[in-house]
């Protein structure tokens, strides 16, 4: 199976994360709102126009700007200030103070934080079993934010409309459990299938990791590659559609009080 055309639709998102971003940049609302929602869908449209699978540093186009250290440095200011978002939504919403949900979203923001260092170490190492280790760090940051949400959802009065940011992460967070599981799975058939290589110096192999991550490049469009049909949702969901638009959300509602 081939994904030349899909990863060409995938521009598409760049038009729609540019247009929240425009949107969003006209709306007077808290900073610790708006700020995190510009720098996610600037990175989004960016990663629609040059995706990049960090695995085997996969592109669609061999350019300067496909770079796997560049995605990434980008990718991390982006799932910060996403995650940071949306434990900023639970920490409005808990209008009653109630700690254990305060300490949920405290841990959302320090688990992105170290989903950051295992990707990093994923891409400099080249050790395919700490990406597991990120995606399974993902699957606890919406376990969370789907359990605060609920618990929110079920017993606190808030304002009209925020309850519904709620209920999407409830939408959202249920069905991404078992698709997030069978991510979970393929990541950790990948990492059986890699061949150890490690080097003598441990420094030795991060300098080769980064130099690998700013120049090689290798131009793909088989599905293989990209993760098969599981990766093509991800991206789409991620970059494109689902997340934006629930970011653009937040934003809306969280502006008119």
């Amino acid at each position: 199976m081939d994904f030349k055309i899909s990863l060409w639709l995938l521009k598409l998102g760049a038009l729609l994360n540019l247009y929240f971003l425009l949107r969003t940049a006209a709306v007077e609302a808290d900073p610790y709102v708006v700020v995190p929602a510009w720098i996610f869908f600037a990175v989004s449209a960016y990663r629609c126009l040059f995706p990049v699978r960090y695995e085997h540093y996969v592109v669609l186009h061999d350019s300067l700007w496909s770079s796997v250290f560049a995605t990434r440095v980008f990718a991390t200011f982006a799932e910060v200030a996403y995650i940071f978002l949306l434990a900023y939504v639970l920490r409005r919403i808990n209008v009653e103070h109630i700690g254990w949900v305060t300490g949920v979203a405290w841990f959302m923001v320090l688990q992105v934080l170290v989903c950051q260092v295992c990707v990093w170490l994923a891409i400099l190492t080249e050790r395919f079993e700490l990406y597991f280790y990120e995606e399974l760090g993902w699957l606890f940051m919406y376990a969370a934010n789907t359990i605060g949400s609920a618990y929110l959802y079920l017993t606190v009065d808030t304002l009209p409309g925020r309850e519904n940011l709620l209920l999407l992460n409830l939408v959202f967070g249920i069905p991404y459990v078992p698709f997030q599981l069978i991510n979970l799975a393929a990541v950790r058939r990948q990492a059986k299938r890699q061949v150890d290589c490690d080097t003598a110096w441990i420094l030795e192999r991060l300098a080769l990791g980064l130099r690998r991550a700013i120049e090689v490049k290798n131009p793909r469009t088989d599905a293989e590659s990209w993760g098969g049909i599981v990766g093509l949702i991800w991206m789409t969901g991620y970059w494109a559609t689902l997340l934006p638009m629930w970011v653009y959300y937040i934003v809306v509602v969280l502006s008119r009080h």
